[in-house]
């Protein structure tokens, strides 16, 4: 269920509206055609859930700096 999802994600991000950015990113990256948004949201949950603690913190530091370094 999305909810137990939801409560393992929690674990690594403490801060609920930041733990919706980034699934709603996730899901955007990793959604594609002819796939159901919902089994979409459930797997970046997963990802999320199952990731080590303070792990999507350098992966959102270091696509910050290249997407700086490309400009």
């Amino acid at each position: 269920m999305r909810a137990d999802l939801t409560l393992m994600a929690l674990a690594h991000e403490s801060n609920r509206y930041l733990l919706t950015q980034l699934i709603a990113k996730a899901t955007r990256k990793l959604h594609r055609p002819n796939t159901q948004l919902q089994d979409t949201m459930n797997d970046a949950f997963e990802r999320f859930a199952c990731s080590k603690p303070g792990a999507e913190h350098r992966v959102a530091e270091a696509s910050s700096s290249s997407e700086g370094r490309a400009a």
